[in-house]
């Protein structure tokens, strides 16, 4: 672990914040009620919604959705669900990390068993060591003017344009 300086916050500010923390962790079931995952194969044949909690809100047809037969169909809403679970759980944790910071969230996903997607190396994603690595680096080289991002054609504001590489911490 990287050695840190303490943070000066006046005491008014540290109780405020402890608050917010409290107030956050009462209200998570809510939080992750209002997420919502949608995901969809590339043949635009199923479509799936979850919430933060893994309910299932919508699932989609595509009236030929019967021509990959049943098992193949059926192992395709499950990919699919997954996947819409992957980005509702990261939505969530988006929202719950601000409020609750790092270590908070990072003992959340370890009480419910499901790690942030974003932290999972083999889709992307980068471990909490080499976030906090990359974090450091940037807070002691100071404000730097960001370099424009490549255009992956993700459109946040679209659920319909979900791609599971999407799912990167450093977003």
């Amino acid at each position: 672990m990287t050695g840190r300086e303490p943070i000066r916050r006046s005491t008014k500010q540290l109780i405020e914040d402890g608050r917010a923390r409290q107030e956050a962790m009462a209200n998570i079931d809510t939080v992750l009620a209002g997420v919502r995952g949608t995901a969809y194969d590339n043949h635009q044949s199923v479509r799936v919604t979850v919430d933060g909690r893994g309910k299932l809100l919508e699932l989609w047809l595509r009236q030929d959705a019967v021509r990959w037969g049943a098992d193949q169909l059926g192992r395709l809403i499950v990919m699919v669900a997954r996947a819409a679970m992957d980005q509702a759980t990261q939505a969530g944790y988006n929202k719950l990390g601000p409020i609750l910071g790092d270590n908070m969230t990072y003992a959340i996903e370890l009480i419910s068993g499901r790690s942030a997607p974003a932290r999972n190396p083999q889709a992307g994603g980068i471990s909490a060591e080499e976030f906090q690595r990359r974090r450091d680096e940037r807070m002691a080289n100071g404000p730097t003017k960001a370099e424009p991002a490549e255009d992956d054609g993700f459109d946040p504001d679209d659920p319909l344009s979900f791609d599971l590489s999407s799912l990167r911490s450093d977003r």
